[in-house]
């Protein structure tokens, strides 16, 4: 495993796998697909999602929830200073900022999504969507591009594409749940259009033809973004590859769900039975065929800012990633299918 820049490989031995149990207790699910990535890209993203959720949950979860931002923003800048609080989450976050070149603008940009979640704003249109999902998901993507030892413009604007698309596919499954929970992520001009509201979607106990067909708009959305997003798989260390089609795979597959119940989002959570997403595990082992998505396609413009970010920050030591071992996918799929036997995920996060 790759220690530069800490002094201590015990105790960062010792921190990220607490990070670990945070993500198996957390989300099972995620915590399987993890296991497809080489082991040092495995640890650098449970830090990354250790912290995220932590930071999260005490923004959403918290009583105080504009404290808890002041907390969490606090937290960041220690950890970029490689000054982390004394805990296991943020002494593995700032090695991983530091290790891998992070620059502070991107986890920035996720606590500003956290900001927006908490202020519980609303989206004109759906490029202030995209703004939203820019924060929230393609940050992520971008982040973990990087721990995966990929700086490029090129891979890092893909990157945000699948980020974005997921984004857009959690929004149109999520959204008589969000309504109810008084949240909502359409863009208010289609909103207007269809003769909607987000209290009028809050009130309805089933998709009716407007609700169908908002849902079916923010899927059409994510589909090009999709498509842009997996050509840039290739632009990835091979060893990594399969996790992310695995991940593409299965929230695509989310929006397909949604089509097949007719586009209700309403009475319904689209979700991906466990079988399906084994199934669509052993098949990211084997690569797909060339899309017509254009790989040096600008980036999105609402995602140029995180690029603009690496591209000023400096980069680190090169990352060498683990090539895959011989077996290694029918190993994978062995423990996908012994995951479920065993239902040691249950949930479906």
């Amino acid at each position: 495993m790759r220690v530069s820049g800490t002094d201590n490989a015990a105790e960062l031995a010792s921190d990220l796998a607490a990070c670990g149990r945070i993500i198996r207790d957390g989300s099972k699910s995620f915590h399987a697909a993890s296991l497809l990535l080489p082991r040092d890209v495995r640890a650098a993203a449970y830090a990354l999602y250790a912290f995220c959720r932590v930071s999260d949950d005490a923004v959403d979860e918290g009583a105080h929830p504009e404290a808890a931002l002041q907390d969490v923003r606090r937290r960041l800048k220690l950890a970029d200073a490689g000054q982390p609080d004394p805990a296991s989450v943020d002494r593995a976050f700032a090695w991983v900022l530091r290790a891998y070149g992070i620059p502070f603008a991107v986890p920035e940009a996720l606590v500003e999504g956290f900001e927006w979640d908490a202020q519980g704003r609303r989206f004109e249109t759906l490029e202030d969507v995209k703004s939203y999902a820019a924060r929230v998901a393609a940050t992520v993507g971008v982040m973990m591009t990087l721990v995966m030892g990929v700086r490029s413009p090129v891979a890092l604007a893909r990157a945000c594409d699948l980020g974005l698309a997921m984004q857009l596919t959690n929004i149109a499954r999520d959204i008589g749940e969000d309504a109810r929970a008084g949240r909502c992520y359409l863009p208010t001009e289609w909103l207007r259009d269809a003769g909607l509201t987000s209290e009028g979607l809050a009130a309805l106990s089933e998709a009716d033809g407007r609700v169908r067909l908002l849902t079916e708009r923010m899927l059409d959305a994510a589909r090009p973004l999709y498509a842009s997003g997996i050509s840039g798989i290739a632009l990835l260390p091979e060893a990594c590859r399969p996790a992310i089609r695995a991940a593409a795979a299965i929230y695509a597959e989310i929006g397909a769900e949604i089509a097949r119940a007719g586009h209700d989002s309403i009475a319904q959570r689209a979700v991906v039975s466990k079988r399906r997403k084994i199934a669509l595990a052993a098949g990211s082992f084997i690569p797909g065929r060339p899309g017509a998505a254009n790989l040096e396609a600008p980036p999105a413009p609402e995602c140029q800012f995180l690029i603009d970010a690496v591209e000023d920050a400096p980069a680190p030591p090169p990352v060498l990633v683990d090539a895959p071992k011989a077996g290694s996918a029918p190993w994978a799929i062995d423990l996908f299918l012994r995951l479920e036997q065993r239902d040691l995920y249950p949930g479906q996060g």
